[in-house]
Order: C-alpha cells, then sequence, then structure tokens
C-alpha cells in the first residue's frame, strides 16, 4: 500500500472513532429528558437512541456536502490537514466527555478543520462566506431552540392547565418516548454527516473522488452510520446528568416540550432547502431546557450551570484551532 493508501486509511479510522465517540457524547442530546423523567429506563433509551441515529444518519448528504466545501476548498485539503483536524476534535470531545460537560461536536470538528488548515496554507485557505453561515448557524440555534422551547412549553401549559397533574405527566411519559426517537432522529441526520463530510474531503484529496461531486459515497454513509449507532449504544451517563438535571428539574411535559422543539430546530437546519447547515444538537437541546424552564419561571433555570456549559462553548473553536494546528506542525515533521 502507497504512503498515500496509509493515510488515508488512518483518516477513516480517525473518522469513525469521531464518529463513535460523537454517539457516546452526545447520546445525552436525544435522551436526557427522557432519562431524568423516568419515560424511559437508561437501557430503553440508549436502544431507542441507537435506532433511530442510524436510520436518521442514512437520511440525507446535505450537511455533509456542506462541511465538505464551506469551510476549506477541496484543493487544499491533504491527509495531514484531515488527521490534524480529527485528532483535535477527538482530543477535546474526550476531555469534555471526561469532565461531564456538554460541548460540540461541531464545534470542535470545525474549529480542528479551520486551525489545521490556516497552519498548512495560512487564512486564505478559509471559505469566509460559508464559514460564516456555518458560524451563524451554530450562534443562532440554541438561541432559537430557546425561544421555540419556551413558546412550545407555554401552549402545551396553556392547553393543559386544566388537568391533573398525574394525568397530564402520565400522558407525556408516554409522548415522549415519541419525542426521543425523533430527536434521535434528527441527531443521526446531522451530526453524523460531519464525518461524512470529512472523509468525503479526504477521498478528493487522495484523487478517489472528482472535485465536483461532494455527496459521500454510499460505503461511507454506512460506516459513519454505524459508528455513531455503535457509540449511542454505549452511552454517555456523565453529560446525561447535566442534561436531565442539572440546568431545569424536568417533568415529562418539559421533556416532551424540549425534546420536540429541539428536533424542529435541527430538522429545519438539516433539510431546508438552500441551508443544510451543520448545528450542535448539543446547543439547541441545551438552549431548547432553558426556554421550557424560563416558560415555567426564569428561577427555576439554574443559570450558573447554563454559564459554565456557555463558556466551553466559546472556547471550543478557539482550543480545538489551535490543537489542531499544533498536531499539523507535528504530524508534518514527522511524515
Amino acid at each position: 500500500m502507497t504512503n498515500l493508501g496509509v493515510m488515508l486509511v488512518i483518516v477513516v479510522f480517525l473518522g469513525l472513532v469521531f464518529d463513535y465517540i460523537n454517539g457516546f457524547h452526545d447520546t445525552a442530546n436525544a435522551i436526557a429528558t427522557s432519562v431524568s423523567t423516568r419515560a424511559l429506563t437508561p437501557k430503553q433509551a440508549v436502544i431507542l437512541a441507537s435506532i433511530f441515529n442510524l436510520v436518521g444518519a442514512l437520511y440525507s448528504t446535505g450537511v455533509a456536502q456542506t462541511i465538505a466545501k464551506d469551510i476549506i476548498s477541496p484543493k487544499y485539503v491533504t491527509q495531514v490537514v484531515v488527521i490534524a483536524a480529527l485528532l483535535s476534535a477527538i482530543t477535546w470531545n474526550l476531555v469534555t466527555w471526561l469532565l461531564g460537560i456538554p460541548s460540540s461536536s461541531s464545534h470542535a470538528i470545525i474549529g480542528g478543520m479551520s486551525g489545521a488548515a490556516v497552519a498548512s496554507v495560512g487564512f486564505s485557505v478559509l471559505q469566509w462566506e460559508g464559514l460564516g453561515k456555518i458560524l451563524a448557524a451554530l450562534i443562532f440555534s440554541p438561541i432559537v431552540g430557546m425561544i421555540f422551547g419556551f413558546i412550545i412549553m407555554k401552549l402545551l401549559a396553556f392547553i393543559f392547565a386544566h388537568s391533573a397533574p398525574s394525568r397530564v405527566n402520565h400522558g407525556f411519559k408516554k409522548m415522549q418516548i415519541f419525542s426521543a426517537g425523533l430527536l434521535a432522529f434528527n441527531h443521526g441526520s446531522n451530526d453524523a454527516q460531519k464525518s461524512m463530510g470529512i472523509i468525503t474531503m479526504a477521498l478528493i484529496s487522495a484523487g478517489l473522488q472528482a472535485q465536483t461531486v461532494l455527496a459521500p459515497p454510499i460505503w461511507v454513509k454506512l460506516a459513519c452510520a454505524l459508528a455513531m449507532s455503535l457509540g449511542t449504544a454505549a452511552g454517555g451517563w456523565k453529560i446525561i446528568h447535566t442534561m436531565g438535571g442539572k440546568i431545569f428539574k424536568l417533568e415529562p411535559i418539559n421533556g416532551f416540550a424540549a425534546d420536540l422543539s429541539s428536533s424542529i430546530v435541527i430538522w429545519s437546519a438539516t433539510v431546508f432547502p438552500g441551508l443544510h447547515l451543520p448545528v450542535s444538537t448539543t446547543h439547541v437541546v441545551s438552549g431548547s431546557i432553558m426556554g421550557v424552564g424560563s416558560a415555567k419561571r426564569v428561577s427555576a433555570v439554574r443559570w450558573g450551570v447554563a454559564q459554565q456549559m456557555l463558556i466551553a462553548w466559546v472556547v471550543t473553536i478557539p482550543t480545538t484551532s489551535l490543537l489542531a494546528a499544533l498536531y499539523f506542525t507535528v504530524l508534518s515533521k514527522l511524515i
């Protein structure tokens, strides 16, 4: 096997490792609310999320194509750049997982790609228009999630204002099975495509795929979908604890409202014509939970925890960019 072939194998392996880690790192997004309200047992929730993550990951390729062309120009992509970016994102995801911090895998990989590419070529390599669009989606999607969570929770509170709380909670425990599956599907449809886009860039760099063909091959789709599904099955219990209880004490009706509002935002970003934007499921779900909590009363939200999460969100892209640049510098001397 040629050196280029070995490098490509490494890229594919790291891409799948990133997807696997993304699966257990972001499992909490889809199932934290249903586990915390005891609508589902942890085992049931993980199985449900694994299945729907797999189905969602095979659904579309629009986000993968955005990743492949809108961060840096494919002609500047090298195997070393991709490896450095993936190592940076994997490192960050593992650190935040160990600390139980719900950080963004989307921010991590975008920061990693940007930092590695800049270290390779310079700032001129960045696709500023596309990168700006992606960053805007990452910034505003949790705000939209918060607004939707607030509105949907207010509507549900109005509709069921005269119903017995015990009856409402019993009904929404069943509804949460649907909403958790829907959110897991949308998580898979958006998040798994990030690795698909990265691997596609590597294939183009190796001359195995034309630059004009940005859609990932079927084997890439299947491999990434399976890796994320297996990672989801592994669970991410530290982050589930933060998402499910530390932000706001959830009842089943609150969990349903948070899942539904998150699904609407992620689905719109994934499939809406002209968008196909990567968003952070972690950010959107966190924003939705905060919006739902605020609909009950602003003081119900533990804003200190929210502030800690916000700090982690803000530092993710700069940190992974610098880490990727460091990885690139070291790898360039070794390879």
